[in-house]
């Protein structure tokens, strides 16, 4: 690792701090929970085993390495050209198993026999319930009602895969309030069930081991340009993000090199545009709040991206300059969407359809020039929101 990768996205130490950002505001009940993982996430990165057994069943059993396609219809499009990281074709349909797989195993290592997990959109439940079933540990997967009804095929398919799903009918009954209730069910059962948090968000350690843990994004799509461009690297690195796994593991591969990097937030939840400093689900980032600091709902057409929040690292990218963040609305993410589908046969998570809308405007208004080479991790695909995009675009909605 050089210097600069240590400095920009490296350990945060022992406070787990980003800059001013990020640390551990849990109960006491959780100290302990938060301590035993760091310690055990060290000592894990650094046994050359369990690294070894993580490659392998990331390989073996979810799919990896996922390519980088060249795709020249949507390019001829937009006029840049456009590489799509294929996280679509990691097993469960997302980014999201790379994490879980790494938790899991981590989980057994340290004694635990069950996951508790939150979702939105249903992709890190169905990794989380997936990863359940192939080590033999139980799951329960809190999952807003809001997003239930507009995930229904993600939480069947939980349950299919052996799951408890715990409809959440507080506040907005979405992603904030699954996460609160994981935590208290944590706190409840910490002796015996480790909490499979599906983002770079939580108290420390979770931003930083979830990061690292996905950083396999960035360094696979490094090596993989470096194979397919004269330059070597793409002039910029585009990803989505609500609370932003699959933006800081792609970051992470390319955060020491030349490439401008974009996060692309959805227009109803630009924490890092419209939020302020705050503490949520014990960290301290930027949130979306109001005059009394209280925290605002979300809104995306988008379940996975409905976070009134942001992981810490992004918030201290932001800060330093190292990467910029802009926004998409609904309306572009779905049109996106489309373009991709009818030009390169690939329907993207509306998650990553952001990503896309973003890349798209700015090919439009100049802000990428027609010579720009550009690097889009399509962080899951779009069956999940098929129904829902029907509904939209035949007006029922």
């Amino acid at each position: 690792m050089t210097v600069a990768e240590r400095t920009v996205m490296g350990d945060p130490g022992p406070r787990g701090r980003f800059g001013s950002f990020g640390g551990r505001f849990v109960p006491e009940a959780l100290v302990p929970a938060c301590e035993q993982l760091e310690e055990a996430f060290r000592s894990a990165w650094a046994d050359a085993g369990f690294r070894a057994r993580l490659a392998g069943v990331l390989r073996d059993y979810a799919g990896r390495p996922t390519p980088v396609t060249d795709a020249a219809r949507l390019s001829e499009a937009l006029g840049v050209r456009v590489l799509l990281k294929r996280e679509d074709l990691a097993h469960t349909g997302s980014h999201k198993i790379n994490n879980v797989v790494a938790q899991g195993l981590l989980a057994q290592r340290i004694g635990k026999t069950a996951l508790v997990a939150e979702t939105g959109a249903g992709q890190h439940g169905v990794a989380a319930a997936t990863v359940a079933a192939y080590l033999g540990l139980g799951c329960t997967v809190y999952m807003g009602e809001k997003d239930i009804a507009r995930q229904e095929l993600n939480v069947f398919r939980m349950e299919l895969l052996g799951a408890t799903v715990v409809p959440v009918a507080s506040g907005a009954r979405t992603l904030k309030d699954a996460t609160n209730e994981a935590l208290r069910h944590w706190v409840t059962a910490v002796d015996s069930t480790h909490y499979c948090i599906g983002s770079v968000v939580g108290p420390h350690p979770y931003p930083w081991m979830v990061r690292e843990f996905q950083r396999i994004i960035g360094d696979e799509a490094r090596a993989q340009c470096a194979r397919l461009l004269p330059a070597a690297v793409p002039d910029v690195v585009v990803a989505c993000l609500g609370g932003g796994s699959n933006a800081a593991g792609t970051f992470a591969g390319f955060a020491a090199t030349s490439a401008r990097l974009v996060g692309v937030e959805p227009a109803g939840g630009a924490a890092l545009r419209h939020g302020r400093r705050g503490v949520l689900h014990g960290y301290l980032s930027s949130f979306l709040q109001d005059e009394h600091d209280q925290i605002i709902e979300a809104h995306s057409v988008s379940a996975g991206l409905d976070y009134p929040g942001v992981g810490p690292e992004h918030a201290y990218l932001a800060q330093s300059g190292r990467a910029e963040y802009h926004t998409a609305t609904d309306a572009e993410a779905i049109a996106a969407a489309g373009l991709c589908a009818r030009t390169e046969g690939i329907l993207p998570a509306l998650e990553s359809a952001h990503a896309l809308a973003w890349v798209q405007h700015a090919a439009r208004t100049g802000d990428l020039p027609a010579a720009t080479t550009v690097l889009i991790t399509l962080s899951g695909r779009g069956d999940k929101d098929a129904a829902l995009l029907k509904e939209i675009t035949r007006g029922r909605r």
